[in-house]
C-alpha cells in the first residue's frame, strides 16, 4: 500500500508510543548521542541493560547449548548483566565535498511468525524482549534515532502497522510479500519529502523456478537534487545454507533487473540493500564483489559460508554429538547436475556465474577497526542467534555514489556478552547496518521530463502492497 506524504512536519519522538499501554512505552532517551573520542567519529549509545520484568522459565526448558557456547553467561538470562551497545559513526578518510547526500538503512527485523516458529534460537533471550508489541517499538525507535533517507527492511510481517508509525514521521511505503506460505515480505520506505519514486518493480523468484523469496527495485529522484536519480533493490535472499546455487541464482537475477532498469533511467547508480544469506568469506561474497564465479571450483553446500558459524565454531568451544556430525558432512563432496548449474547460473551449459554489475561494500569501503571488522572490511557480526554469529546483511553500491560515513558495529565481546539478540534496545536478532552516501558528478543526468513524472506519481502513488 503506497501512502501519500503527510502535510505537517514530523511529529516529536512521544508521537511512537501515543497509542501504546504504559508498560510498553518505552523512552526514546535510549537512543542517545554521544561525543567520540575523535572529531571523524560519533556514537549512538543503546543500551542492553536487564530489565526488572521476568518471564517464567525453569531450568528443564533451557537450552543445554548455553551452558557451552557462552560461557560468559551464567544463571537465568533475565538476571544476567547485560553490556552497553555503542554503535559510532566511522566516516571516509576524504569525505566527498558532494551537499547531495542520502543515509540508508538495510534492516532484517525477525518477522513476528519467524520468531514465534523458531524458538529453539532464543532460548537465551528473556520472553519480554521477543514479544512483537514491544519489538516493533525498539526497532522504529532505532530507524528513527538514524533518521534515514530510505529504509530497506526485511522479513516484514506486519507491514501495515509499521507504516502506520512511519507515515506519520513522513515516509511512504511499499510492500512485497514473499509467496508460498510465508507471511513475511520485504518493504521500502522512503521520505516523501527527500525522494520521489519514478518507478518500481517486484520480483517473484518463484516465477523462476528459484523458491519463495521476493526482491524489490525502486527508481528514486532526489526532490532538492532534480540531477540525482538512483535505483535501490531490497532483498532476502534464500536462507538454507546447502542451496548456493539458489542463492546464486537469485542474486544474478535481482542484479540483472537492476541493470535494466538502470540503463533505461540513463544508466543511474545502483543501490543492493538486504539480507544475503552469505558471509564475507564465502563464495557468493566473491560473486558479489567481483561479478562472475566460477562455480565448478565450489561445493554447492558451502557457497554461503552459513555452516561455519555456529557460535560453538566461531567461539571455540565445545561442541556436542549433532554438530560435529554436521561438521563431518562438510568435508563430503557435493558435485553439481546440470539443473543446478541452470539455477545458478541461468543455463545449463557454462561454468561461470556472472551479473552485470560493478559493486562495491559499503562498510568494507569505510574500513573500521579489528574489533569490529574482520580482513574484508565487514562487520565481524550482523545477526546473533543461539544458532548462528556472523554477517549476513550488507548494502552494495555501483558508481556515481560514494559512502561517506556508516554506523559501525559492536565488538565481538560486546555482543557475545549480550547472550544474542534481540535484547533490550535491539529489536530484532539483526543489526541494522546504515550508510550515508553522496552522489557523485558520474551520477547526473538531464532528464528534465522525470521531475514532472515524478511528480504525478508521488500525487498518486496507487496501492503498492502486495
Amino acid at each position: 500500500m503506497g501512502f501519500e506524504a503527510a502535510s505537517r512536519p514530523p511529529p516529536s519522538p512521544s508521537w511512537l508510543c501515543s497509542r501504546s499501554p504504559p508498560s510498553a512505552r518505552l523512552s526514546p532517551r535510549h537512543l542517545s548521542v554521544t561525543p567520540a573520542s575523535s572529531s571523524t567519529c560519533k556514537s549512538t549509545a543503546l543500551c542492553c541493560s536487564g530489565d526488572s520484568t521476568k518471564p517464567s522459565s525453569s531450568p528443564s526448558t533451557r537450552s543445554y547449548s548455553r551452558r557451552w557456547y557462552n560461557p560468559l553467561r551464567r544463571g537465568p538470562p533475565e538476571d544476567r548483566p547485560s553490556p552497553e551497545i555503542v554503535r559510532r559513526w566511522i566516516e571516509a578518510d576524504q569525505p566527498l565535498a558532494s551537499q547531495a547526500k542520502f543515509t540508508v538503512v538495510s534492516y532484517n527485523i525477525l518477522g513476528d511468525k519467524n520468531a514465534l516458529k523458531h524458538r529453539d534460537l532464543y532460548t537465551n533471550i528473556p520472553s519480554l524482549y521477543m514479544k512483537w508489541e514491544r519489538r516493533k517499538h525498539v526497532i522504529c525507535e532505532e530507524l528513527m534515532g538514524w533518521n534515514p533517507d530510505i529504509i530497506c527492511l526485511q522479513e516484514v510481517d506486519k507491514y501495515f502497522e509499521l507504516s502506520k508509525i512511519l507515515e506519520r514521521a513522513g515516509y511512504v511505503g511499499s510492500y512485497k510479500r514473499r509467496t508460498g506460505d510465508a507471511v513475511d515480505g520485504c518493504a521500502i520506505f522512503w521520505k516523501a519529502n527527500e525522494f520521489w519514486l519514478l518507478e518500481e518493480e517486484s520480483i517473484n523468484f518463484k516465477e523462476l523456478g528459484l523458491r519463495d523469496n521476493v526482491a524489490q527495485l525502486s527508481v528514486f529522484q532526489a526532490c532538492k537534487a532534480e540531477s540525482k536519480q538512483l535505483l535501490v533493490g531490497n532483498i532476502h535472499v534464500l536462507y538454507n545454507p546447502s542451496r548456493g546455487d539458489v542463492k546464486l541464482g537469485q542474486i544474478r537475477h535481482l542484479s540483472s533487473r537492476a541493470h535494466i532498469l538502470s540503463e533505461k533511467w540513463g544508466s543511474i547508480p545502483v543501490l543492493l540493500a538486504g539480507d544475503f544469506n552469505s558471509t564475507p568469506q564465502s563464495a557468493i561474497y566473491k560473486f558479489l564483489s567481483t561479478s562472475k564465479l566460477d562455480i565448478m571450483s565450489y561445493d554447492r553446500r558451502e557457497l554461503s559460508g552459513q555452516r561455519s558459524c555456529h557460535p560453538a565454531q566461531v567461539f571455540g568451544e565445545k561442541q556436542d554429538l549433532s554438530n560435529s556430525l554436521f561438521l563431518i558432512d562438510r568435508f563430503l563432496t557435493c558435485g553439481w547436475t546440470d539443473e543446478e548449474i541452470k539455477t545458478a547460473g541461468g543455463k545449463a551449459e557454462g561454468e561461470v556465474v556472472a551479473h552485470p554489475l560493478y559493486l562495491k561494500s559499503s562498510y568494507a569501503t569505510i574500513r573500521g577497526s579489528a574489533r569490529t571488522r574482520d580482513s574484508n572490511g565487514e562487520p565481524l557480526a550482523t545477526s546473533y542467534h543461539s544458532k548462528f554469529f556472523g554477517t549476513v546483511d550488507y548494502i552494495w553500491y555501483s558508481k556515481g555514489l560514494a559512502p561517506t560515513r556508516v554506523l559501525d558495529t559492536p565488538p565481538v565481546d560486546i555482543l557475545r556478552r549480550t547472550g544474542g539478540l534481540p535484547c533490550k534496545k535491539v529489536g530484532s536478532d539483526h543489526l541494522a547496518l546504515v550508510s550515508e552516501f553522496a552522489f557523485t558528478q558520474a551520477s547526473d543526468v538531464g532528464k528534465g521530463t522525470l521531475v514532472a513524472t515524478s511528480r504525478m506519481q508521488q500525487l498518486h502513488p496507487g496501492d503498492k502492497a502486495q
